[in-house]
């Protein structure tokens, strides 16, 4: 009876103690990996063609999808702010609210699950490609450190695109709400715009592109460190694509609130 028991409790402690020690050591080699990339971020050479590869293919690469998905989230935002704000007479607050939503949340945070899609998925998948064809081992071989080639760029492209992308997010989703509030909802043009230097200030978009940063900063580390530790060939790959986007998601939606707490007392 007593062995039974013993032999119970030893299989639930295996059961959940399992997944945490994994979480854990998942945890430390992470923050390993982004360890070292930043130390080989400040050290030379400097690869600045690598560097501008990526801003063209995080930044350039985005533009369209990101105005394409911020001009209907623009409309879509104003439509029903504006549906919300008739019942009360409140239209001329249909501006300043979009704006403020934009500014604040909407565009760092819809920009950062956009490139974490389109870019974060690639870097996985290109660096786990290179690491089970043996890529990464040759560059060692030949003296390149690996963290510095492959990922300090990516990293500081993503770093760099993310407030500029947020910033094409804020502008194109705004004008989509113009579009839609003036030319649909027939809310008058200077009305629109009478309240918005009273309720927006400078730090609103400040703590937007500052948020986008985080999220940049977050999509090259998680991305790059996912194609780092793929195993097991094509389907490695495959299953490490899928966690950079999974991880980069959630830590965006997670991050997001606790840099909003911290933001709102420092700005």
């Amino acid at each position: 009876m007593r062995e039974s028991l013993l032999i119970h409790i030893q299989d639930y402690i295996t059961k959940f103690g399992t997944p945490i020690t994994e979480i854990i050591l998942g945890l430390g080699s992470f923050s390993y990996f982004a360890a070292q990339v930043f130390i080989w971020a400040t050290r030379p050479p400097y690869r600045f063609r690598l560097l501008f590869e990526q801003l063209y293919f995080i930044g350039n690469k985005s533009v369209f999808i990101v105005i394409l998905t911020s001009a209907f989230s623009g409309m879509v935002m104003c439509y029903q702010t504006f549906l919300g704000f008739s019942t009360i007479n409140g239209d001329s607050l249909v501006g300043p609210v979009v704006a403020l939503s934009l500014a604040k949340e909407l565009a760092p945070v819809f920009t950062g699950l956009i490139v974490t899609g389109r870019c974060g998925a690639a870097m996985a998948a290109q660096i786990g490609s290179m690491k089970v064809t043996e890529q990464i081992d040759a560059l060692e071989v030949m003296g390149i450190n690996s963290y510095q080639y492959l990922a300090v760029p990516r990293v500081i492209a993503s770093v760099l695109a993310l407030p500029q992308l947020c910033c094409l997010f804020f502008i194109t989703g705004n004008i989509g709400a113009y579009m839609i509030g003036v030319h649909v909802l027939n809310i008058d043009s200077f009305q629109y715009f009478s309240k918005l230097s009273d309720f927006m200030e400078l730090t609103d978009i400040f703590e937007g592109l500052i948020k986008a940063s985080f999220f940049g900063l977050m999509i090259g580390l998680i991305g790059s460190y996912q194609g780092f530790v793929v195993q097991g060939g094509a389907e490695g790959v495959g299953k490490g694509t899928n966690l950079a986007v999974v991880w980069g998601m959630i830590t965006i939606l997670v991050m997001d609130f606790f840099l909003t707490s911290v933001l709102v007392k420092l700005l």
